[in-house]
């Protein structure tokens, strides 16, 4: 069965960091794009970095650049999003995919999700 799992998450202080795991199992992660996502309360789900398997290069959203970093770890088929200088505005439940081609910033282009891991930014 193929899933993805999310975790790292929990409450924050502004300006500090946190870093999130993706677990993929199922299936290995080596010949995919992983994509990092966030979903505020009421917003739409949005891109913010991703790691497209095409061409090696990870792409950031403008809001993130700079502070987040995406890295993988291929044997044990687990992604990783370290975010550092986190501001209150941050606060979202993170989510990451996979896709066997290239990134999307359009959650549509995803067909599969974790559940999801949540992280409030807050003094």
């Amino acid at each position: 069965q193929l899933q993805l799992v999310e975790s790292g998450g929990g409450l924050v202080q502004p300006g500090g960091s946190l870093t999130l795991s993706c677990a993929a199992s199922g299936y290995s992660l080596t010949y995919y794009s992983i994509a990092w996502f966030r979903q505020a309360p009421g917003k739409e789900r949005e891109g913010v970095a991703c790691f497209n398997t095409n061409d090696g290069m990870t792409y950031y959203a403008d809001s993130v650049k700079g502070r987040f970093t995406v890295s993988t770890d291929d044997a044990k088929s687990t992604a990783f999003l370290k975010m550092d200088s986190l501001p209150p505005d941050d606060t979202s439940v993170y989510y990451c995919s996979t896709h066997p081609l290239r990134c999307s910033w359009s959650r549509h282009a995803y067909h599969f999700w974790g559940q999801g891991t949540q992280v409030p930014v807050s003094s």
